[in-house]
């Protein structure tokens, strides 16, 4: 299990995206969780990603939903965490 490090972007991202979709708050606390337990679970649907956005995944929280991180190590533990970079649409992340 990684811990999830959501960067300001993100949240500013996320709290836009749920004012717009209250409905699917449920859907992406839910994805959120599930990339906690298994960033590459097959329901998630994450992917690498290429381009400028090169190195970084991204796994989908519903029909038209993205969420962009990336999985970083800790030096000092070897422990993995997850950046929480993006939320949106597919085409407000990429």
């Amino acid at each position: 299990m990684r811990a999830l490090v959501p960067t300001q972007k993100f949240e500013r991202a996320y709290r836009k995206f749920v004012r717009k979709n209250p409905s699917l708050q449920i859907k992406l606390d839910n994805a959120l969780q599930q990339l906690r337990l298994d960033a590459f679970s097959p329901s998630l649907g994450t992917h690498k990603l290429s381009g400028k956005l090169f190195g970084l995944f991204a796994c989908s929280c519903g029909y038209d939903c993205r969420i962009v991180f990336s999985i970083e190590k800790e030096q000092l533990t070897s422990q993995e965490f997850i950046v929480l970079i993006d939320i949106g649409t597919h085409d407000e992340v990429y």
